[in-house]
């Protein structure tokens, strides 16, 4: 087992002239370099990127549908690490609702479990074919409230990886938390990020 470097890649103009920050996290076996390169398909050119580099290139060692306590300590430290992103961020003057995170798979999973524990206003989560993490949801773990922050949840029907009954789960809970919430399930598709999903998570950055 392991815990995470504390590496965070940037990218795009500082924060003192955004006033906006999007926070990407990579999948399994991925980079922050690569996970920053989506922003280029995204109009993110008006935000300060920020990309946490997962040791090893994976979050957490096992499926997040694994009880939690195989994925630890990584899960705890990749969660810390984004933790420590967000605060960063704050520290400069920005606030929660000027705030966007966005994660592909293993990436959009440790997404929304972060938000959800620390639920807040945050400007958007574009949560690509991810879920809360766990065998069996602990709602315990989950603090705080949303207040209307707008969340995009994708998976595919089937996924190799993220059942949409996880989804529907993940959906649930944020709204019970106050989250806007658009949910796409699409039959078929492959482990990957469509272009209507990217127009999708368009609109929630545009909105800003």
């Amino acid at each position: 087992m392991y815990t995470h470097e504390q590496t965070i890649i940037t990218h795009g103009q500082p924060l003192e002239k955004t006033g906006k920050a999007l926070i990407l996290i990579h999948g399994r076996g991925a980079t922050a370099e690569s996970i920053l390169s989506l922003s280029a398909h995204l109009y993110a050119s008006d935000f300060s990127l920020f990309a946490p580099q997962a040791t090893n290139q994976s979050w957490y060692p096992y499926s997040f549908m694994a009880p939690a306590s195989q994925n630890q300590p990584a899960l705890d430290s990749a969660l810390e690490l984004i933790h420590k992103t967000v605060t960063s961020i704050k520290e400069q003057g920005i606030e929660s609702r000027d705030i966007f995170l966005l994660g592909f798979s293993q990436g959009a999973c440790l997404t929304a479990e972060y938000a959800t524990r620390n639920a807040q206003r945050f400007g958007g989560l574009l949560i690509f074919t991810g879920g809360l993490i766990g065998q069996q949801l602990d709602t315990s773990n989950y603090k705080g409230s949303f207040d209307g922050t707008p969340v995009l949840i994708t998976t595919g029907d089937p996924d190799p990886h993220v059942p949409v009954s996880r989804v529907d789960e993940t959906v649930k809970i944020m709204e019970e938390k106050g989250a806007e919430v658009t949910k796409k399930i699409y039959q078929g598709r492959s482990h990957t990020i469509l272009q209507e999903e990217i127009d999708l998570a368009k609109k929630i950055l545009i909105n800003k």
